[in-house]
């Protein structure tokens, strides 16, 4: 696949990944790259070393204080990103690792360098959530080496007219706190559907395609039409041409934000239309917009990066703030999902080849049954701390496998006299769906890690993203089988992977049986304004059609096309 500059009269396509629909038409605009420096051979004399480690320590302290002090300018998942890599600037692993070898006699850049690629080896060795953590750490390193040379830091640049950035990759920092009013879309040739800047990209509502092929041929300053839907980007497009789609979809945008709810197809079918949040303040402020509830607590931030498991009552204060943040609607409880590639300092794990079908989930259980039972404890104190009915608190356990794993943390649940339910992740549970909903209450399908299982795929490979794809025809059976397993037993059925967060699959999984969708409140408005336009028969017909698909792109298209009809 070839690309042209922006000389050029004839388009060129650049195909990629489409993560966040959407269609921009502006100049593209690399990002800065990291900086250029001519790396000493000599070894520092041992009497300055102790200077050279306090240089190399005060970059670092300078860099995550300016991460900070942007962490505070902004809310909600911009916040907690920019707060996070400010911790890894901070990081006291990392600066030991680099004192050393400054006290060995290499200077702050090269020791800077040495150690991060050290943690980079062991992150990309652990894989899954782990090797992702190694864009956070690169971007870290440039930042403290841009410092110590005197040079600008490397990101996103700050031009004064609306761009499409592009980059290899883009650091969770990079897309933070972006300005959709100035970067009308992002391109990258790493990343997946789910990586941090796919996720960012949507809670912000900037058209993303990550990805791309032959990225690296576009020129800086080129005209880039981006569809953020199909994926595609086209050089120096017809001008006529890419400012009406754009203008189009510009309108399309005013109409989304002027949706209101609740969510229904344009015949009156209902659909349960939820966020994914952290905590009490993202949800507050998934309650402050058109979310009807929480379809995804996910708890496990309050596990991570402790010494100690936290007390009974301190989870319970934790889970409280998010259940009495809809004292109305539905609030889904996802229990601990961490593992290998998410360690818990007070939980001794193996040590796997391969995290991502390791211990992880529920299945941390099998080392320490009472992490388990003691979080179950937790959320029936919290809901009676929010005021909230036991028998309307909704829990659910990952990475369940089997009917007789099912059936065992339902008991568990109920035990509580709460709900129970189970993540739709393995395969195995679609395929056993029915067996399985004898024992639970409902099912929630996380579409990212289904995809990873059902297509054999590390869902943080860049290289994979086409088969990480929640188009892929295979998954969408999968789901299917799951939905109809529910409607036979009259159970519910929800998705809560970054799928549901796309307005024309959301439409899709409609037309599957689906029957709540849960995503990035950022995300919602879209997909309830895309659902007030079609009738549930025509999210039928787009569901076959695009399960009847040879190929991701193809289900798109067929769906488009039901959609529209």
């Amino acid at each position: 696949m070839t690309t042209t500059s922006a000389a050029a009269t004839t388009a060129a396509t650049v195909q990629g990944t489409g993560v966040v629909p959407g269609v921009a038409y502006a100049k593209a605009v690399w990002t800065r790259p990291q900086p250029e420096v001519a790396l000493r051979s000599d070894e520092v004399p041992e009497a300055d070393r102790e200077a050279e480690a306090q240089r190399l320590a005060q970059a670092a302290a300078t860099v995550a204080e300016r991460l900070e002090q942007r962490a505070a300018q902004v809310t909600g998942v911009a916040a907690e990103v920019l707060g996070a890599t400010a911790g890894m600037a901070r990081d006291k692993g990392w600066l030991k690792a680099g004192t050393k070898r400054v006290m060995q006699g290499e200077d702050a850049t090269r020791a800077a360098i040495g150690a991060t690629d050290q943690f980079v080896a062991m992150f990309e060795k652990a894989g899954g959530l782990m090797a992702e953590r190694t864009t956070d750490l690169k971007d870290i390193r440039s930042r403290v080496v841009a410092e110590l040379e005197g040079q600008p830091e490397p990101g996103v640049p700050h031009p004064d007219h609306p761009f499409v950035l592009l980059a290899d990759d883009l650091a969770p920092a990079d897309t933070a706190d972006l300005d959709p009013e100035l970067v009308r879309a992002l391109v990258t040739s790493l990343g997946g559907p789910t990586s941090h800047t796919s996720i960012i990209a949507r809670q912000r509502g900037i058209p993303c395609v990550v990805a791309a092929a032959d990225l690296e041929q576009v020129e800086d300053g080129a005209m880039v039409l981006v569809d953020g839907g199909t994926g595609t980007m086209e050089v120096e497009p017809d001008a006529e041409q890419a400012q009406a789609r754009a203008a189009a979809s510009a309108e399309e945008l005013e109409r989304v934000r002027a949706w209101r709810g609740p969510a229904a197809t344009s015949d009156g079918e209902r659909v349960d239309v939820l966020a994914n949040v952290q905590h009490g303040e993202s949800a507050r402020q998934a309650a402050g917009g058109q979310a009807e509830g929480v379809g995804l607590f996910r708890t496990e931030l309050c596990f991570l990066g402790r010494d100690k498991e936290p007390s009974v009552e301190e989870q319970a204060q934790i889970y409280a703030e998010v259940l009495a943040a809809f004292p109305e609607g539905k609030v889904v409880t996802r229990t601990l999902d961490a593992g290998s590639d998410k360690p818990l300092a007070f939980i001794t794990q193996p040590d796997e080849p391969n995290p991502a079908l390791g211990v992880r989930g529920v299945r941390i259980a099998s080392l320490d049954p009472g992490v388990l039972t003691r979080q179950l404890d937790a959320l029936a104190q919290a809901a009676e701390q929010a005021s909230r009915p036991l028998a309307d608190t909704w829990v659910m356990a990952p990475m369940i496998a089997t009917p007789e794993e099912a059936e065992s943390f339902a008991g568990l649940v109920r035990d509580r006299g709460m709900k129970p339910g189970v993540m739709v992740e393995v395969p195995s549970v679609a395929l056993q769906a029915e067996q399985v909903l004898a024992h639970v209450d409902f099912l929630s399908i996380g579409t990212n890690d289904l995809s990873q299982y059902a297509m054999a795929a590390d869902r943080m490979s860049p290289s994979l993203a086409g088969l990480t794809d929640p188009w892929q025809p295979a998954v969408l059976r999968l789901i299917a089988m799951t939905a109809a397993a529910g409607q036979q037993v009259g159970k519910p059925v929800g998705v809560c992977g970054e799928a549901a967060a796309d307005p024309a699959l959301a439409a899709v999984l409609v037309g599957l049986g689906v029957t709540s969708l849960s995503m990035a409140a950022g995300a919602v408005p879209g997909v309830g304004a895309r659902l007030a336009q079609v009738s549930r028969e025509q999210c039928r017909r787009a569901a076959s059609a695009a399960s009847a698909a040879a190929s991701p792109a193809q289900a798109r298209q067929a769906a488009g096309e039901a959609l529209a009809g």
